[in-house]
């Protein structure tokens, strides 16, 4: 039976399958909520759930798919986990989400998992293994989405320039900084790899883009360009891989270690108050993002005289900003903005460059 067939079409008398489980995983800014957005925007008949994970306390990708309205994954299909990296609690988190979507009628076709950007995947699928879970669901496979405009650029992420002064300044530093770990773990593990923005470049960067994939790679996974978070659903969904049945042969710079934890990175919410305009505010995060060792900005913004709530996200020198939904009735208008850096970035400056 294909993975993809809808409840609504298997026989009565129909042996239960297993739910497939598409994790989705990359680094900060990288594009997965764009491309899960795009999944339920296409999703072709399938009944969705979402669980996302966020590091932090301000759960912008969650609220950024509640917001769809999309028909095959209501409101109430959308699971948000922002108590912690889930590939560090996934005992306490995951598996009571996952039992609760399991239990939603009518019943789920597919599951999505958006990992935040620093999570490393293998812990996630090895959980998949766990007798509790096991006979229920598998993982249909790993997608690794890559920011290709970075790429192209020689670096992980939009935000490497910091990490590159640090090096040319100190020449002791181990070259496997935690970024480039988080990034080729993420790599180690894929199925699939999405290479996002790929719009934003032009084809000899696409080209260097590509092959800094293929040489991170350590086996053969197909790399499919990206512009908008637009992919086929059907090379997303439907792989049917069963990752966590191979996931012990796949070698990550952590399989030594019993645990892991974040602690090369901070993060904080920067309360703001009412913008002006979004360029102003625009001009302000800008600021903010540059401010060495900030790897990500995002958050929601009120606006002086608009009934809707701007959307604001960061990733480097890239600030990206739009109109999303009105504030509900009774909700306060409070701007708040996540920041997410390495350990010991300037926290005074930030919140500085956010006060205007």
């Amino acid at each position: 039976m294909s993975f993809d067939t809808p409840a609504s079409a298997r026989p009565a008398d129909a042996p239960l399958a297993k739910v497939p489980c598409t994790i989705v995983t990359g680094f900060l800014g990288a594009g997965k909520t764009t491309l899960i957005r795009h999944v339920l925007e296409t999703a072709n008949g399938r009944r969705l759930a979402v669980m996302v994970n966020e590091f932090g306390d301000l759960g912008v990708d969650g609220s950024i798919l509640k917001g769809c309205g999309i028909e095959s994954c209501p409101e109430e299909n959308i699971v948000e986990l922002a108590n912690g990296c889930l590939c560090c609690t996934v005992a306490d988190d995951f598996v009571p989400a996952l039992d609760a979507i399991l239990a939603r009628s009518p019943a789920v076709d597919h599951i999505l998992i958006e990992t935040s950007g620093l999570a490393l995947p293998k812990p996630l699928v090895q959980a998949f293994n766990w007798p509790a879970i096991k006979s229920r669901v598998t993982v249909d496979g790993v997608v690794a989405v890559v920011d290709g405009q970075a790429l192209a650029s020689g670096r992980m992420a939009m935000d490497e320039a910091a990490l590159a002064r640090q090096r040319a300044a100190d020449p002791s530093l181990d070259h496997d900084d935690p970024i480039e770990e988080v990034f080729e773990d993420q790599i180690a593990c894929a199925d699939l790899v999405v290479l996002t923005k790929t719009d934003l470049v032009d084809a000899a960067g696409l080209a260097r883009a590509q092959a800094l994939v293929a040489e991170a790679l350590p086996r053969a996974v197909t790399v499919v360009p990206s512009a908008l978070g637009r992919v086929d659903i059907d090379a997303l969904l439907g792989l049917g891989v069963g990752s966590e049945a191979d996931i012990e042969a796949r070698k990550t710079h952590h399989d030594d270690e019993l645990d892991h934890d974040h602690d090369d990175f901070d993060t904080i919410v920067v309360t703001v108050g009412e913008a002006a305009s979004p360029a102003a505010l625009a001009a302000r995060v800008e600021a903010a993002a540059a401010v060495e060792g900030v790897l990500r900005v995002k958050g929601f913004v009120a606006v002086a005289g608009k009934p809707l709530r701007l959307l604001v996200q960061a990733v480097g020198p890239r600030v990206g900003h739009q109109f999303e939904r009105p504030w509900g009735l009774g909700e306060a208008r409070t701007s708040r903005l996540v920041v997410i850096g390495l350990k010991g970035f300037d926290r005074t400056a930030v919140e500085a460059a956010l006060a205007g």
